[in-house]
């Protein structure tokens, strides 16, 4: 629901945001898959289970290329914010095992 209020920054109208219930437990996932056209970024989020050969996409959002490019942005402001508080993310932990997923794109 869109609200026609200034917010406090001065930014335009603020939007009163919704979260159910099912939707605030989330979806736990440990790989993402990325592709992309001229008009979209596609995101899913899947879930693999050590020892299954097999996964499912758990989660697929669609977003535009700038609302993309503003997720990256923001995604890398808060694990830097991350990282100050609690220290560097280790991420040279091994790697799953390869993952056909059907459809050109990239892995996160």
């Amino acid at each position: 629901m869109k609200d026609n209020k200034e917010d406090k920054k001065g930014n335009g109208p603020q939007i009163n945001i919704e979260l159910s219930e099912e939707i605030a437990e989330g979806t736990y996932s440990n790989l993402v898959m990325l592709a992309h056209s001229s008009e979209e970024f596609i995101l899913d989020f899947i879930r693999v289970m050590p020892g299954v050969p097999k996964a499912r996409v758990k989660s697929r959002i669609i977003v535009t290329p700038q609302h993309a490019k503003r997720l990256l942005r923001a995604l890398a402001e808060n694990i830097e914010r991350f990282e100050r508080a609690h220290g560097e993310i280790d991420d040279s932990a091994q790697q799953g095992p390869a993952v056909h997923f059907g459809m050109p794109g990239g892995e996160a």
